[in-house]
C-alpha cells in the first residue's frame, strides 16, 4: 500500500507565507498570535531549509532542518517546531524515508495547528506507514483509529488492520475482527469480502481449531463456493456415514456441488439408487461422468456402462408404471410407500410430483426414516426452485446426526450467492 501525497505541493508553497510573516517582513506579524512567533534566526534557517526543499534539493534542505535542531530559539515557539515538522515530513516522504517520517506525523498529529483534515489525513497515513514498516502494532493503532473516527471509509484500512493481526500473528484476535466485518456485511444485506472469509478460515488453520475452520469454510461456501471448500466439509461428513441409505444421500450432496472425481463413486452412487428406487437418478449420474470422461480405466468404464444400461431398462419399466404405482401408495395408512414412489420422480427430474408425494408421506407418518423423508422433501423442493421452502424442510431434519448434518450443508447450498 503505496503512501502519496501526506504533505501537497500546495502546503510548502503556503508556508513560504506563513515563514514570511513570522520574519515580521508583512503587516501580517501585527495580527500575528504570539504562539505563532518564533525567533528571527530559526525562522530565516526554516525559510532556508523551505526553499531547497521545494527545489528538490532534499539534501540541503534536511541538514537546514538538522541546524535548526539545535537552535536554541526553537523549543520555545511551538509553532517553529510545527513547521520544522511539516518540512521533515514533505521532504521524508520525497525520499521515501518512512522510518524517519513517522514520527514527525505523529507529532504533527498531536499539535495545534494541524486541520482536523490533515488530522484525518495523518492518522490513515501513519497507519499505512506503519504497515509498510511492519510495525503491525502501530499499523493496528492509527488503523483502528481511523475506522473507529470514520477517517477511512473505502475498506481498504479493514484490509491493512486484519492483515496488520494476521501478520503478528494475533490470529485470535484476526478472527475476531474480521468476523466483525463479515457480521456487519451480512447484517446490511451485503456479501462479506473473500478475503476476509480466507483470513479467518487461515487464522483458524494456524490455529489448529476445527471447528473454527468449519464455520469459516460454511460461510465460504455459501459467499464463495469453491470445490476445495466443499471437498473438505463433505469429507468429514463421509467418516462418519454407517448406512448405505445415508452415503446415498451424501453422494447425492457431493454429486450435485461437483466434488465427486472418483470413479467408483459415480458407480457406488449409482448403484444406491437403483436399490433405493431411484433408477432415473442412476441414469443421470452415469450419463454425466461418461459423458466427462470420468471412466479413464478400461474396466471401471465397462463397469459404469453395464450399471447405465441396467438403470435404463429399470427406468422404462418403472415410468410405465408409475402413475399406477403412486395411486396404490396413496392408498396405503403410512407413508413409506408415497416417499419410495416420490423418489422415483425426483430421479426422472419430476420435482412437483415428487413434492407432493414426499409431503403425502410426512403428512401420513409411521415412516421408517422421517429424517430422510423431510431431507428429500427440502432437495426437490431447492431443485425446483423454492429455497424458502427447501431451507423449512432442512430445518425439519431431526434425529439422525448424520442426515442433520447433510440437511445443514444443503442448507448452506440453499443460501449460496456465489
Amino acid at each position: 500500500m503505496k503512501v502519496k501525497g501526506i504533505m501537497a505541493a500546495a502546503a510548502l508553497g503556503a508556508l513560504l507565507v506563513c515563514g514570511a510573516s513570522v520574519l515580521g517582513v508583512t503587516p501580517a506579524h501585527a495580527a500575528a498570535k504570539p504562539s505563532e512567533k518564533m525567533s528571527r534566526p530559526v525562522a530565516l534557517k526554516l525559510q532556508a531549509a523551505q526553499k531547497a526543499i521545494q527545489k528538490g534539493d532534499y539534501a540541503t534542505g534536511l541538514s537546514d532542518l538538522k541546524q535548526v535542531e539545535g537552535m536554541k530559539g526553537l523549543h520555545s515557539s511551538p509553532y517553529a517546531e510545527h513547521i520544522l515538522n511539516q518540512l521533515y515530513v514533505f521532504a521524508y516522504e520525497k525520499t521515501n524515508a518512512y522510518a524517519k517520517l513517522a514520527p514527525r506525523l505523529e507529532a504533527l498529529l498531536g499539535d495545534a495547528w494541524s486541520t482536523p483534515q490533515q488530522t484525518r489525513q495523518f492518522t490513515v497515513a501513519l497507519a499505512q506507514i506503519y504497515y509498510q514498516l511492519h510495525n503491525y502494532p502501530k499499523a493496528i493503532e492509527y488503523g483502528n483509529e481511523a475506522l473507529q473516527k470514520g477517517y477511512a471509509t473505502d475498506g481498504q484500512m479493514a484490509t491493512l488492520v486484519g492483515q496488520a493481526y494476521y501478520l503478528q500473528g494475533n490470529w485470535r484476535q484476526t478472527i475476531a475482527f474480521e468476523q466483525g466485518l463479515i457480521n456487519a456485511a451480512i447484517k446490511s444485506g451485503q456479501k462479506p469480502t473473500k478475503q476476509s472469509l480466507q483470513l479467518v478460515q487461515s487464522s483458524c488453520m494456524k490455529l489448529h481449531d476445527q471447528t473454527c475452520l468449519l464455520n469459516s469454510l460454511e460461510q465460504l461456501v455459501v459467499y464463495y463456493p469453491q470445490r476445495s471448500y466443499w471437498q473438505y466439509l463433505l469429507f468429514r461428513t463421509f467418516k462418519s456415514i454407517k448406512s448405505d441409505a445415508n452415503l446415498l444421500e451424501a453422494y447425492r450432496l457431493a454429486f450435485a456441488v461437483g466434488v465427486m472425481e472418483q470413479p467408483h463413486e459415480f458407480t457406488d452412487y449409482a448403484e444406491l439408487a437403483i436399490e433405493a428406487g431411484s433408477p432415473g437418478e442412476a441414469e443421470s449420474v452415469l450419463s454425466s461422468a461418461l459423458k466427462n470422461n470420468v471412466f479413464t480405466d478400461a474396466h471401471a468404464k465397462a463397469k459404469a456402462e453395464r450399471i447405465l444400461k441396467d438403470a435404463k431398462m429399470r427406468a422404462a419399466k418403472d415410468q410405465q408404471d408409475l402413475a399406477h404405482t403412486a395411486q396404490l401408495a396413496a392408498k396405503q395408512p403410512t407413508g413409506n410407500s408415497d416417499i419410495r414412489v416420490g423418489l422415483a420422480y425426483y430421479g426422472y427430474k419430476q420435482y412437483a410430483k415428487a413434492i407432493e408425494l414426499f409431503n403425502s408421506g410426512i403428512a401420513k407418518g409411521g415412516l421408517s426414516n422421517t429424517a430422510e423423508a423431510h431431507l428429500l422433501l427440502g432437495i426437490a423442493q431447492l431443485k425446483a426452485g423454492n429455497k424458502a421452502a427447501a431451507l423449512t424442510a432442512f430445518n425439519s431434519v431431526k434425529g439422525d446426526p448424520t442426515l442433520q448434518r447433510l440437511a445443514a450443508l444443503w442448507t448452506l447450498k440453499a443460501r449460496s450467492v456465489g
